[in-house]
Protein backbone atom coordinates (compact mmCIF):
# COMPACT_ATOMS: atom_id res chain seq x y z
CA UNK A 1 0.00 0.00 0.00
CA UNK A 2 1.08 3.66 -1.33
CA UNK A 3 1.79 5.84 2.01
CA UNK A 4 -0.34 8.98 2.71
CA UNK A 5 2.19 11.15 4.51
CA UNK A 6 0.47 10.36 7.89
CA UNK A 7 1.88 8.97 10.74
CA UNK A 8 1.12 8.35 14.25
CA UNK A 9 1.69 10.67 16.69
CA UNK A 10 3.42 10.28 20.52
CA UNK A 11 1.66 11.65 23.13
CA UNK A 12 2.12 14.91 24.47
CA UNK A 13 0.82 13.75 28.05
CA UNK A 14 1.92 15.84 31.21
CA UNK A 15 0.91 13.68 34.17
CA UNK A 16 1.50 16.49 37.13
CA UNK A 17 0.17 14.09 39.73
CA UNK A 18 3.97 14.06 40.85
CA UNK A 19 5.42 17.36 40.31
CA UNK A 20 6.37 19.48 43.56
CA UNK A 21 4.00 22.48 43.83
CA UNK A 22 6.53 24.21 45.08
CA UNK A 23 7.89 25.49 41.93
CA UNK A 24 5.35 27.90 41.65
CA UNK A 25 5.92 29.59 44.23
CA UNK A 26 9.33 31.19 44.39
CA UNK A 27 8.21 32.83 41.40
CA UNK A 28 5.27 34.33 42.75
CA UNK A 29 6.84 35.93 45.42
CA UNK A 30 9.24 37.33 42.81
CA UNK A 31 6.95 38.64 40.24
CA UNK A 32 3.60 39.08 41.51
CA UNK A 33 2.54 39.19 37.90
CA UNK A 34 2.63 35.64 36.87
CA UNK A 35 -0.49 34.23 38.02
CA UNK A 36 -2.27 36.85 35.62
CA UNK A 37 -1.34 35.47 32.47
CA UNK A 38 -4.36 34.30 30.47
CA UNK A 39 -2.40 32.60 27.60
CA UNK A 40 -3.64 35.74 24.85
CA UNK A 41 -0.41 35.21 22.86
CA UNK A 42 0.38 39.02 22.65
CA UNK A 43 3.52 37.65 23.64
CA UNK A 44 4.72 35.71 21.15
CA UNK A 45 3.29 37.21 18.33
CA UNK A 46 5.44 40.38 19.49
CA UNK A 47 8.70 38.31 20.20
CA UNK A 48 12.08 39.75 17.91
CA UNK A 49 13.35 35.79 19.51
CA UNK A 50 10.28 34.27 17.84
CA UNK A 51 10.40 35.72 14.53
CA UNK A 52 13.60 33.78 14.08
CA UNK A 53 13.43 31.01 16.04
CA UNK A 54 10.78 28.70 17.28
CA UNK A 55 10.44 30.38 20.68
CA UNK A 56 7.21 30.69 22.27
CA UNK A 57 6.93 32.36 25.43
CA UNK A 58 3.50 31.32 26.01
CA UNK A 59 4.30 27.39 25.50
CA UNK A 60 7.45 28.03 28.20
CA UNK A 61 4.94 29.45 30.45
CA UNK A 62 2.69 26.57 30.85
CA UNK A 63 5.99 24.42 30.32
CA UNK A 64 7.12 25.92 33.65
CA UNK A 65 4.01 25.89 35.50
CA UNK A 66 3.57 21.87 35.15
CA UNK A 67 7.51 21.80 36.11
CA UNK A 68 9.06 20.82 32.28
CA UNK A 69 12.51 22.41 33.52
CA UNK A 70 14.04 20.22 30.35
CA UNK A 71 12.54 22.11 27.54
CA UNK A 72 12.35 26.04 28.72
CA UNK A 73 15.75 25.82 30.15
CA UNK A 74 17.05 25.65 26.53
CA UNK A 75 14.28 27.80 25.60
CA UNK A 76 14.94 30.63 27.88
CA UNK A 77 18.12 31.11 26.43
CA UNK A 78 16.88 32.11 23.36
CA UNK A 79 15.43 35.11 24.76
CA UNK A 80 17.05 38.54 24.02
CA UNK A 81 15.13 40.37 27.08
CA UNK A 82 13.88 43.21 24.69
CA UNK A 83 10.94 43.53 26.75
CA UNK A 84 8.11 43.74 23.33
CA UNK A 85 6.37 41.24 25.01
CA UNK A 86 5.94 43.30 28.49
CA UNK A 87 4.92 46.30 26.35
CA UNK A 88 2.03 44.33 24.60
CA UNK A 89 0.90 42.07 27.73
CA UNK A 90 -2.75 43.30 28.50
CA UNK A 91 -2.88 41.92 31.89
CA UNK A 92 0.60 43.76 32.53
CA UNK A 93 2.46 40.90 33.06
CA UNK A 94 6.24 41.59 33.91
CA UNK A 95 7.31 39.38 31.11
CA UNK A 96 11.24 40.73 31.34
CA UNK A 97 11.85 40.04 34.87
CA UNK A 98 9.31 36.82 34.80
CA UNK A 99 12.26 35.21 32.59
CA UNK A 100 15.04 36.50 34.00
CA UNK A 101 13.86 34.50 37.68
CA UNK A 102 12.70 31.70 35.19
CA UNK A 103 16.27 30.98 34.39
CA UNK A 104 17.42 31.53 37.68
CA UNK A 105 14.72 29.12 39.34
CA UNK A 106 15.23 26.58 36.83
CA UNK A 107 18.82 26.89 37.44
CA UNK A 108 18.30 26.54 41.32
CA UNK A 109 15.53 23.60 40.73
CA UNK A 110 18.78 21.56 38.56
CA UNK A 111 21.02 22.01 40.78
CA UNK A 112 18.77 20.68 43.96
CA UNK A 113 17.75 17.55 42.28
CA UNK A 114 21.41 17.10 41.63
CA UNK A 115 22.29 17.26 44.90
CA UNK A 116 19.27 14.80 45.77
CA UNK A 117 20.74 12.20 43.41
Amino acid sequence: MKPFGFKIATTHTIIVDDKPLDTLSPISGQVPTFRRCMNCGGCTATCSAAHFTQFNIRKIHNLYRWHQIELPKKELEKCMLCGKCTLVCPRDVNLRSLIIYMRRNIDALKKKEEGEQ
